[in-house]
């Protein structure tokens, strides 16, 4: 490359490289107007002009109904994400010079999760001057990492492993590895078994989640163990509303160990020689995980995690 080009990107706008990171962490200019708070013209305008900046070097192309990256603007996407992350280091290290974290850090927690690790993080946080900004939320896995364009902490899981699928170009930190039981009325013919099997389980219907989402995966090996499908009467989201159900019906469902209310009328049963588990994970993104604040967060909710059980 000569050196005029090189002279053109050292005079580009460093807004202009975060927007390009902004487009391709949301795919679409409208996903970015919403996102930054301009409307779609606004910010083409100023896509526009950050490529006058370089000469004309095309950063955008039309693809379908909209525009997507070319390899220079993926190039430039990179390099802003580089730069948030520098200025969020030099952020974290000024908050050390001056003694504390603070501010607020953004989460977006799944709600069973939640249930088990979010009281005992507000308490480790209270004495200090971090505060958390909570939203609830429950999508399949391969969503989360969509999240943490607007979340500093995404707390999701996943059935396979500690990285949710999606995620493996974010920092995450497993959490918490919970065991995934069969959920059955007190007074549920199986409920006097210690454990059940695959053949118990096929016997009987079934609430399950949305095909995508780590509960299914228990659902799948219990039928392949069995070789034979597993009739699912309904595909629910809610914890709880799952819990009601299977409490008034010989049908049964997955549910998590350790975030399933107790005395609601349910017993939880291990299956016979699965090991199944979720793995809570949060998952950030790179320049914001090096903030102070949101690093301190995660510490409260690693160290509760392992209050909790085995990670």
């Amino acid at each position: 490359m000569n050196d005029s080009r090189g002279q053109d990107l050292a005079r580009v706008d460093p807004r202009h490289l975060d927007l390009l990171r902004e487009l391709a962490d949301r795919g679409s200019v409208t996903a970015v107007a919403r996102a930054t708070h301009r409307t779609p013209s606004a910010v083409s305008q100023q896509l526009r002009t950050a490529q006058r900046e370089l000469k004309g070097v095309p950063l955008v192309e039309p693809h379908g109904r909209g525009l997507r990256l070319t390899e220079a603007g993926r190039l430039l996407a990179d390099g802003g994400r580089d730069l948030s992350r520098t200025v969020a280091e030099v952020q974290a290290r000024w908050d050390e010079f001056m003694g504390s974290a603070s501010g607020t850090v953004r989460v977006a927690t799944l709600p069973s999760a939640a249930t088990v690790l979010l009281p005992g993080v507000l308490d480790r946080l209270a004495p200090t001057d971090v505060s958390l900004e909570c939203s609830d939320m429950d999508i399949a896995e391969s969503e989360y990492s969509g999240m943490v364009a607007d979340h500093d902490i995404v707390i999701g899981h996943s059935f396979t492993g500690p990285v949710p699928a999606g995620a493996e170009h974010l920092v995450t930190a497993a959490l918490l590895r919970e065991p995934l039981d069969i959920a059955l009325r007190v007074d549920h013919p199986l409920a006097a078994k210690a454990r059940v099997t695959a053949r118990d389980l096929v016997a009987y219907e079934w609430y399950g989640v949305p095909v995508g989402y780590p509960f299914d995966g228990l659902r799948i090996a219990v039928e392949t163990t069995a070789g034979e499908p597993v009739r699912v009467a309904q595909r629910l989201r809610d914890n709880r509303l799952i819990e009601a159900l299977v409490a008034s019906s010989d049908r049964v469902a997955v549910l998590p160990r350790y975030s399933t209310a107790p005395g609601a009328g349910l017993v939880l049963r291990p299956v016979h020689g699965m090991d199944a588990a979720r793995w809570i994970v949060a998952i950030l993104r790179p320049d914001h995980a090096e903030r102070l604040a949101v690093r301190t967060a995660l510490e409260a909710f690693r160290a509760v995690g392992r209050s909790v059980g085995e990670v």
